[in-house]
This record gives C-alpha cells, structure tokens and sequence, in this order.
C-alpha cells in the first residue's frame, strides 16, 4: 500500500524518488524552515516524515500526523531536536544517519582550524577589498600548526578521525571525555587529560561532543579564561556546547587568539558583534555539505523510512523501544 510521507526540506533528488518508487512523497516546496504551525498542518496523515534538526519533533507534531505516523527519519546525525519520550509513548520510531559524516565533518574541523591559524578568510578579504600594494614580511602573521598540541573535546568517532588527520601535522595530541577511549590512543597515541589540562594546555581546542544538558556551555566565561591567549577554538559540534556571548567578549579582548565556528548557539541568528570580529572564522553549518555525504545521507534516511513502512527494522533507530510499543501499524489508533 502506497503511503504519505512527508519531507520538509528539499533533499538530494536521488532520496525522494527512492521513496517515492514505493510510496507518496510530499516534500516542502519553501526553501526555509518550516515553523511548527506549518509543520503540524503539512504532517496530516503522513506514515512517515522526514525531518530536519531545525523541526522539532514532539508530542503535538506526532498528535497532529495521527496514528498513521510510524517513523520520523532525521537527515541528520543530530536528534537534539527530538522528544524522544513522546514518541515512544506513541510508537513513532525516531532515525539519524551516524557515520556517514565522519569524515566530512573530520575534514571540516582540520579546514576551519588552517583558515584561522593561517588568516585566510581575513587574507582574503583584505585581497578583495583592494588592499594590497605588495609583499611585506610582517604581513597577515599566522599561528604555526606543525607540532602544536591539539586538545579535543570529545573522542568519538567524529573526534577520533580529527586526531587521525591531525598527525600529518606531527600535533601532540591531547583529548578529554566522559572516560578513557583506548581506540583513539592506539590508533593517534593521544592522552586521556582532565577537562582543565585540556583546557590550559591546547593550541587548538576542538569540540565534537554531543548537545547534551550537561553540554550546553562546556565552554564558557570560565573555560574561556583557561585557555591560552594564543590559543585558537574550534567548534564543528553543536553551538549551544559554546556560550557565544562570552565568546564574543573574549575575542573583542584578545583573551584567546580566535576562533572558527561552523554552527552557532541560535541558528541561523549570531551572537552580537561576532560578525564584526577579524579574529573569527564563521561559516553557516557547512561541515558535511559534500556531495557524497549528503547523497549518503539520503540512503540511511529511504532505507530506515522504507524498512519501518514495510514492517522491518530499521538501520539506526534511536529508541528501540517503540518499536515494540506498537505491535501493528495500527496499534496507536
């Protein structure tokens, strides 16, 4: 039986006409984030919805898709923007697609951290501007990267793969988590340090932990004034993890020597004043917009959507537990 699934953004081509080969496939014709009004209105009757992290998924968007809503498919490895409670109340399976941005989002970090070490962004806008009338041997200098200490904040498999690519700059390499991970130092020879060493000691300092209550603001005021003047952040994560008021403050003084931000705490809105700042790098949440991942992304999501719409198990269910809360497609009616 053909059902309604309903995507709200505009993905890869490739991704809805896998759906729609199988089912009705009703994507957002607007390109921009639907509010929750909207969403509401759109997911009537849908059997599955593709989301986005800008949608929240709770109990009110789950009420108004009806019982027939079995899946929502995250095109994202974030699930901040889940009810994960309210939608294994209600037997809806919640799905990411982990893995595939490893090394894109990995990639990403080592970009952003060489941008503001070496100026680039400001070099170039300098360049643009007209600027320029010649070489001069005190010009645009940059922070050297070869044997510093890079500190990552988080050493999962996103934070594993920085410290991978980070040896080809001979970087000592210190990380910071939850416990021990044994598989980056074998495979990187980093070393497990408190948060505080983490802290005063990184050149760089990379985040790649999870948006968590106990994450939001792992860099504050506080964190900030531990850090090294001449040391440069580095944010591919979540923004909330940053308290970008307090970050602005510390670049305008100089406290650290910058900063290179891929997301931001209240997207697509920045903190004041951060864009009027050199010793920044900012760009709008680009880290996996390869070709590649996104088209991989696209497969996880058809996959896991067309797997729960036939009756099947998906590949990345984050809350197994609905699974079994519904014993039939009908069983929430």
């Amino acid at each position: 039986m053909r059902e309604k699934i309903y995507v709200t953004r505009a993905i890869p081509r490739p991704t809805i006409e896998a759906l729609g080969a199988e089912h009705e496939v009703i994507v957002n014709g607007q390109d921009r984030a639907l509010s929750p009004d909207e969403l509401r209105h759109n997911v009537k009757g849908c059997a599955a919805i593709v989301s986005l992290l800008t949608d929240r998924i709770d109990g009110p968007l789950l009420d108004a898709a009806g019982p027939s809503c079995r899946i929502v498919a995250n095109y994202a490895v974030g699930t901040n923007n889940f009810d994960i409670p309210s939608a294994i109340e209600r037997g809806v399976a919640l799905t990411n697609t982990p893995g595939v941005l490893d090394d894109a989002t990995a990639t990403h970090t080592i970009a952003l951290m060489l941008a503001m070490a070496r100026r680039i962004p400001e070099a170039e806008r300098f360049l643009r501007a007209g600027g320029w009338d010649g070489w001069k041997p005190m010009f645009f200098i940059g922070a050297d990267v070869d044997r510093k200490v890079l500190g990552i904040a988080g050493a999962g498999r996103i934070g594993r793969n920085v410290a991978r690519k980070a040896r080809g700059f001979d970087m000592e390499i210190i990380y910071s988590d939850v416990a021990p991970n044994r598989a980056i130092e074998e495979e990187t020879g980093a070393r497990f340090v408190s948060k505080d060493e983490l802290l005063t000691r990184s050149d760089f300092l990379t985040l790649h932990v999870p948006l968590l209550p106990e994450t939001r603001h792992y860099i504050g005021a506080h964190e900030l004034g531990r850090m090294k003047p001449t040391a440069i952040l580095i944010n591919a994560s979540r923004g909330p993890v940053v308290d970008e008021n307090a970050l602005v403050e510390a670049l305008r003084e100089h406290r650290i020597w910058g900063a290179a931000l891929d997301v931001f705490e209240d997207e697509p809105e920045l903190a004041p004043g951060l864009k009027d700042l050199q010793n920044v790098v900012i760009v709008p949440h680009i880290a996996s917009a390869t070709e590649q991942t996104r088209l991989q992304m696209g497969e996880i999501v058809s996959r896991n959507v067309l797997a729960v719409l036939s009756g099947r198990q998906p590949d990345s269910c984050i809350n197994a537990e609905a699974l079994t809360h519904r014993s039939a497609p009908s069983a929430a009616s």
